[in-house]
């Protein structure tokens, strides 16, 4: 209540310089006198309809709306950077994953790798020993195929020679003898 005086009675105190004009100032044929009621007049009417109290309320609610958009928009923004971290936390947990993949298959592919020479090398080594085998039944087969030819031309040589150098009983004594040689080395 104390402002609803005081303001009118500052008001009046501020129009000082009308004051200053010629003639007396609280005729009503003064105009800076007709200006300072009416202004006071003015100021008094806006108080008392208490348009300030008007004004203030309206932008206290501007001002709440004002703030309600701004936690609105900080509420949003939290949700955003709650979903950003989400999805990073997300993308994250993917690379690793993507990593393990990755490790995995390269163990796997040096396992594989390691299995594959192992294989390798005993196909190589069965294939190896193969080969010997046929090759030593090969030289053996040979071997005994020079002997077999030999002993036949050997006998056959020694036949004629015997044939053409003996007589007939140191032919069958040696012929006896022979038997029982070849027969001694066969048993």
């Amino acid at each position: 209540m104390m402002k609803l005086f005081t303001t009118p009675i500052l008001l009046a105190m501020t129009a000082v310089p009308a004051f200053a004009a010629s003639g007396p100032f609280f005729d009503l044929n003064n105009t800076n006198f007709v200006v300072t009621i009416a202004f006071v007049l003015f100021v008094g009417v806006l108080l008392y309809l208490k348009v300030p109290g008007l004004i203030g309320g309206i932008l206290d609610k501007r001002a709440d709306g004002i703030k309600a958009e701004i936690d609105e928009a900080r509420a949003l923004r939290e949700e955003a950077q709650a979903i950003l971290a989400s999805y990073e936390r997300k993308q994250k947990e993917v690379q690793e994953l993507a990593n393990k993949i990755v490790a995995n298959a390269k163990g796997e592919a040096k396992t594989a790798a390691k299995e594959a020479k192992a294989d390798l090398k005993l196909a190589i080594a069965r294939r190896l020993q193969a080969a010997e085998d046929q090759i030593s039944s090969a030289e053996a087969s040979a071997i005994k195929e020079v002997r077999d030819t030999a002993i036949s031309v050997a006998t056959t040589v020694a036949g004629e020679v015997i044939a053409a150098k003996m007589t007939a009983k140191d032919a069958g004594g040696m012929i006896d003898a022979a038997i029982k040689d070849v027969g001694a080395k066969l048993h």
